[in-house]
């Protein structure tokens, strides 16, 4: 039997990933679904009247060795994955899409969930419970449950070949931004940039025993190289490479993956009695058709496109000013932007840094979160770990009771895909009088400390750092009776709101001096500094919505029709983001075969819920603001209401209860500086 298969004998019984080898996942997950199988079985053959407990319950903690198993090994699929974890992804993948699809069209399982769901009324069920046996009788209808056979078989089909082109779309996308590399061997080429940049490419191009500097499309490289390389011709080629992964004729190229996958949740979606993919999936979002989230991007767009278009024009006519640039092009926006920025705020990235130490603003977090929670850090090394760089963390409360453990991956290196995300090696749950406290992780890619200095954060990883922070205390909080209910098993248009709220406190004075300090002499943020920061966070907001509701649109038109007869990703795409388009095309740029959110991700038919969820925590913060941000009042409404309660209630329930009414789009827009 695998190590996987048995009960871990660790510290607070966390995954042994130093004593796991590859060969134990196949064994394992086989081992793990004929256990689930046989637990689905027993509930079935329960020759008792269907119950709550003895069906909906029951169900509710089947399959837990399977999701451990497959939090560990998806988890490092993302984060520390190479061609052998790739192979067994693409090889487990059917197989638990076949073991989804045994249970969710099993018409005997499937009766007594009815039998239940039919007599809801007369059960007395609590709030959680109640949720718990609709969202099952859901999943189930919404799964297939009311097919004939031969239309489940199709279903079981169509599942299983989507299982596999998402896996192939992600793996596609990490092999090309693995694949490019620019190879610096002039220095004067270097113009422009930081020169943490230039130490950090420096180190990367000594690693390949190669002169020069390399820089690459991971995050840390690519971004300060587009915003600060005076070589325009340079910052062409990057962004020309960082647009067309997966868009090129090459084995990596996901044009058919796209088009399959699309055409396959339409057809999906089509066999369970919906318009299209977005209707099916929408329902069980709070924007809930897509008219609403229709409505709801042209409605941001409308009043957004003005102040974006004026943007556009200051920063074309100071680029012309500036440098004799006619044209605007993608290459150049950030550039400009950035040269922009410092000369109307005199506020440079590159003047921040060094207050912005990662150790500093990870305590800094931790500082926020005890005064906000009552929650404590402890660093530990007794806990293992995947790859020598995670950190591990005890989080505990002020009565010193273990809340959750909490593991930090910070920086990008081979096959560690792009971003920043949240996950989880264990939920949270409560069975058998246990509270069963979760596992919680956050994977980002910052910039690598070098040989002379530590890791320095720009704001906008800042930002970010605290973004991922807060969908984990959304896991850590968790405290709910049933692990699928738990943590960030929310509507997927809620579940940025306690991730995008985290970041408000980036800009707040209360919050900088905790954690805003000079790596060298100690010195807090200065208030000027302070101000500015304040000042520009609305820089080219417009410009910015206007990019994010292009990516929604998009979203929005490869499933909101049927895309049967889109043939060409590169012309549907130009169509797509007609209404929010302000530079030129770049011909041999396609933004679909890179956009994992949608394709590889859980957000297809949900990447409206990044701005649905600003206007939620734009209106949540602004109560912060009227109490003050440390006010204990707010935040134990918020996390009493919000963080612990996961999905038990329908979202807007919970929303109202903590904020007392409904949230208000004007929040959002006044803080975007698009209204007054």
């Amino acid at each position: 039997m695998s190590i996987l298969n048995q009960k871990f004998n660790t510290l607070h019984d966390t995954a042994p990933f130093s004593q796991i080898k590859n060969d134990d996942y196949l064994p394992a997950f086989d081992a793990a679904i004929e256990k689930a199988e046989v637990e689905i079985a027993a509930i079935i053959s329960n020759p008792d009247t269907p119950t709550f407990e003895n069906t909906i319950a029951a169900m509710a903690y089947s399959g837990m060795e399977l999701d451990r198993i497959s939090n560990i090994f998806f988890n490092l699929h993302s984060a520390e994955t190479n061609d052998e974890l790739d192979k067994i992804a693409q090889e487990i993948a059917p197989k638990l899409s076949k073991l989804a699809n045994d249970i969710t069209l099993n018409p005997q399982l499937f009766e007594r969930i009815k039998v239940t769901y039919d007599q809801k009324n007369t059960l007395s069920l609590n709030a959680e419970q109640l949720t718990l046996l609709q969202k099952s009788y859901r999943d189930f209808v919404r799964n297939g449950a009311l097919l004939n056979e031969q239309k489940k078989e199709t279903l079981r089909q169509i599942d299983a070949e989507l299982a596999v082109l998402k896996l192939q779309f992600g793996e596609n996308v990490l092999a090309e931004t693995n694949a490019y590399q620019l190879h610096i061997t002039d220095e004067g080429d270097l113009a422009g940039l930081p020169e943490g940049t230039i130490e950090a490419a420096r180190g990367l191009a000594e690693a390949q025993d190669k002169a020069g500097w390399i820089f690459t499309l991971d995050y840390p490289s690519y971004i300060p190289f587009v915003t600060y390389a005076d070589n325009r011709s340079l910052r062409r080629e990057i962004t020309i490479a960082a647009g067309r992964k997966a868009f090129q004729d090459n084995e990596y190229n996901n044009g058919e993956n796209i088009l399959k996958i699309v055409r396959l949740r339409f057809q999906r979606a089509q066999l369970l009695g919906y318009d299209t993919h977005a209707h099916f999936v929408l329902e069980e979002r709070m924007a809930q058709h897509p008219s609403s989230v229709e409505a709801f991007l042209n409605d941001l767009l409308y009043k957004a496109r003005p102040a974006a278009e004026q943007e556009f024009r200051d920063l074309s006519i100071f680029a012309n000013k500036l440098h004799g640039i006619e044209q605007l092009e993608k290459w150049d926006t950030t550039y400009y932007s950035e040269k922009l920025k410092q000369e109307r705020f005199d506020l440079d990235d590159e003047l921040l840094k060094p207050y912005f130490q990662l150790e500093n603003v990870l305590d800094g977090v931790f500082i926020v979160a005890q005064k906000l929670y009552g929650l404590h850090f402890h660093e530990v090394q007794d806990i293992d770990k995947y790859h020598e760089e995670v950190r591990t963390f005890e989080v505990t409360d002020d009565s010193k009771r273990l809340i959750a453990i909490f593991y930090t991956d910070f920086f990008p290196r081979k096959g560690k895909r792009n971003g920043a995300w949240m996950t989880s090696f264990k939920s949270q749950y409560r069975k058998d009088g246990q509270d069963e406290r979760p596992h919680i992780s956050i994977v980002c890619n910052f910039t690598r400390p070098t040989a002379t200095k530590p890791s320095l954060l720009t704001f906008n990883e800042v930002t970010t750092l605290f973004h991922e922070f807060g969908h984990a205390l959304h896991g850590m909080l968790a405290d709910t009776i049933y692990p699928n209910l738990s943590g960030t098993s929310v509507f997927w248009d809620f579940v940025e709101l306690p991730s995008q709220i985290m970041e408000n406190w980036c800009y707040e004075k209360e919050a900088l001096e905790i954690f805003a300090k000079h790596y060298q002499t100690g010195e807090t943020l200065p208030m000027e500094l302070i101000d500015k920061i304040k000042a520009s966070a609305s820089f080219m907001e417009g410009m910015a919505t206007l990019r994010q509701l292009g990516f929604g649109l998009l979203d929005m038109g490869w499933h909101a029709q049927d895309p049967t007869s889109i043939d060409n990703i590169k012309s549907f795409e130009n169509r797509c983001f007609i209404s929010t388009q302000l530079l030129p095309d770049v011909e041999e740029n396609a933004m679909s075969p890179s956009f994992s959110h949608i394709f590889n991700g859980g957000y297809s038919s949900g990447y409206y819920s990044y701005k649905w969820a600003e206007v939620l925590d734009a209106d949540a913060f602004a109560y912060f603001q009227e109490k003050g941000i440390f006010n204990k009042m707010v935040a134990d409404k918020f996390k009493k209401n919000i963080l612990s309660r996961g999905g038990v209630e329908h979202p807007m329930a919970l929303y109202k209860r903590f904020r007392g009414k409904e949230p208000n789009v004007d929040a959002l827009l006044k803080r975007a500086g698009l209204i007054e």
